[in-house]
């Protein structure tokens, strides 16, 4: 299947792992000779409650028998789509009442990206330096490492970038600024923390000069960092929260939400503002809502910061610089990308699943789902353990 694989399936790097997969459950990924292998990494943070849970299955499995895709997006009323969104508002302040469902975390980018030049009637939007916020024309516009984009320009126009975490680079945002753009955790740059109440300070300068705040939450949401959203950590409200990646377990799903006054911008001058033919897929949205129900009537979301503890504790070498992140937004930073490499490569032989960082190459992504057990982090950290313990300089 591998020469398949690689013939007919378009590729994304010259090296994929290339795991053939038959079945996964829980925290395993199994192969076709169904060796069991250990997974850190859930989809890269998607699938939140590991794989396959049970009430994702029966809720998926249920609405797939009764109907699938009737009508593009918000044509017509679907029961789990409006009772998704009606449960996600309850848990939300109230100035976040209204979702706009999508298929990803990139589209709900350029959806926000489109509803703040159309409220504001500004043009420019400022973003961060190092961010990552998709893969299509717009969301690659606003992402902050050059080397994953300059092949593809010219992309959008009145773009600017500031130093995530800089207080003093905050007076770029003026009257001229139509949105700031800000993953609340920054993912791809190695899991970077706000710091000194600094999404605060970035809330309190765009309500100063009439911009609107868009925090990029499609990693850090949906309970991974201990808060069913990481901006409740940090006292600062968005104007437009974007979502995706664990919100329906592991299908493909993304969402932008606002107040209903803004997202009503989107509904005339021009009519079908943004449209979707198939956000709000009742599939999708019934793994969503079970998803959500799941998270909000458990211990899994507080049980990270527990679990956050246990990685750091168990993960102590010397060739360990640091741990960031918070809940299971977890980095680990080696001395060197050398080191980090061999990790990955390592762990795989020994059948633990691990993954790098976008754009900081000394960094191992650790985002198991949610469900991972005390016993499976302290079987993954030892073998973590022992692949360093094997490296020779």
């Amino acid at each position: 299947m591998i020469a398949d694989f690689l013939k007919y399936q378009a590729q994304t790097s010259p090296h994929p792992l290339s795991l053939q997969v038959s079945r996964a459950s829980g925290s395993y990924i199994y192969d076709q000779n169904n060796t069991a292998h250990l997974d850190f990494v859930a989809g890269v943070s998607a699938c939140t409650l590991g794989h396959c849970h049970p009430k994702v299955v029966e809720a998926v499995t249920k609405q797939a028998s009764a109907y699938m895709h009737v009508m593009v997006y918000g044509e017509f009323a679907l029961q789990p789509a409006v009772a998704y969104s009606k449960l996600l508002a309850s848990l939300l302040p109230d100035s976040l009442q209204t979702t706009y469902l999508v298929n990803s975390g990139t589209e709900a980018i350029e959806g926000a990206l489109k509803l703040a030049r159309r409220s504001t009637g500004r043009s420019q939007i400022i973003a961060a330096r190092n961010s990552y916020h998709g893969n299509t024309m717009g969301s690659m516009s606003v992402s902050g490492v050059e080397s994953q984009k300059s092949a593809f320009r010219p992309l959008l126009p009145d773009i600017a970038f500031i130093t995530f975490n800089a207080e003093a680079d905050l007076l770029q945002i003026t009257e001229k600024t139509a949105a700031v753009v800000l993953e609340t955790i920054q993912g791809g740059a190695g899991f970077i923390v706000p710091e000194n109440n600094y999404l605060k300070k970035v809330r309190e300068r765009c309500s100063k000069v009439g911009a609107l705040l868009i925090l990029d939450e499609i990693q850090p949401g949906f309970g991974r960092t201990g808060k069913l959203f990481a901006f409740q950590h940090y006292q600062c409200i968005p104007d437009i929260l974007v979502i995706g990646k664990g919100m329906a377990s592991g299908l493909p799903v993304g969402a932008f939400v606002a107040s209903n006054a803004l997202m009503q911008n989107l509904q005339n001058n021009p009519k079908l503002g943004h449209i979707t033919t198939f956000g709000g897929n009742p599939v999708i949205a019934a793994a969503s809502l079970a998803t959500l129900r799941e998270l909000t009537t458990t211990s899994l979301i507080t049980d990270c910061l527990a679990k956050e503890q246990l990685f750091k504790t168990l993960l102590n070498h010397k060739y360990i610089t640091e741990i960031r992140g918070k809940g299971l937004m977890l980095a680990i930073l080696l001395e060197s990308a050398e080191i980090a490499n061999h990790v990955v490569m390592y762990c795989a032989k020994n059948r633990l699943i691990l993954f790098w960082l976008l754009f900081e190459p000394k960094a191992i992504r650790i985002s198991p789902p949610l469900t991972i057990s005390a016993d499976e982090i302290k079987a993954g950290c030892e073998i973590i353990i022992e692949a360093l313990n094997q490296y020779n300089d």
